[in-house]
């Protein structure tokens, strides 16, 4: 079955040569031209998965797209985004990563490029997808249906990115990962900011699932080489 995905773009001539790109590499193409329509899309199908890939750019009438990264991501439907936009400083692309955006994507860019991209992150998220649904460890469980992480079985608020750090770690148990790994793997390849946004993403995991912070027993430091899990 072809991969469905969304293009959301207001400029109707890059907007369809996108569609058409995609078409001709055999994804199912579906395309809106503003935010709320494209919320409304991703939130027709019950299980609020119609579409493998939304390819989403900022600058909207109304809605922007950093609001439909939020409104998704805040409603646990965590349907991978690559973000295609204009604007190329390190504040955009660390904000876009940061609301939910899988990947960003500076404009102008080649077709051929965007395409890569995209099946790039089919790739990650089918692999993640076809692992076990929940996961645990110890007094930590993570429901994946639900994007849902218990503490002796009291809910634990995460954000999306919290949340995607724990479930790497839960799902490669004692596997040391760098800074950059890491970065790689939750940031996207081409994120330019500090390694040090790690750091601050594990003290603020330990504070929410550590009996005691300063002394972690499932967020372990390995000096010199990064991070484990347990």
């Amino acid at each position: 079955m072809q991969p469905s995905l969304l293009v959301v773009e207001d400029d109707e001539t890059i907007r369809e040569t996108i569609r058409e790109a995609l078409e001709l590499e055999g994804f199912s193409v579906q395309a809106c031209g503003n935010g709320r329509d494209a919320l409304q899309m991703l939130q027709q199908a019950p299980d609020g998965q119609q579409f493998s890939l939304v390819v989403l750019d900022l600058m909207l009438p109304g809605m922007g797209g950093l609001d439909v990264c939020r409104q998704l991501r805040q409603h646990s439907n965590q349907t991978p985004i690559l973000v295609v936009s204009a604007r190329d400083t390190e504040t955009d692309r660390v904000l876009g990563l940061e609301v939910g955006a899988d990947d960003y994507l500076v404009k102008p860019f080649g077709m051929r490029e965007l395409v890569a991209r995209c099946r790039a992150l089919l790739r990650r998220s089918s692999s993640q997808t076809s692992r076990a649904k929940v996961l645990e460890h110890a007094n930590l469980c993570i429901y994946q249906d639900e994007c849902r992480v218990t503490r002796d079985g009291v809910e634990v608020n995460l954000s999306p990115k919290e949340y995607r750090l724990l479930e790497l770690f839960m799902q490669n148990p004692r596997q040391v990962w760098s800074r950059d790994q890491l970065l790689e793997q939750l940031w996207g390849i081409d994120y330019i900011g500090d390694s040090k946004t790690v750091d601050v993403h594990i003290r603020w995991l330990r504070e929410k699932l550590e009996e005691s912070p300063s002394a972690p027993v499932h967020l372990i430091t390995v000096r010199g080489f990064g991070y484990r899990f347990g």
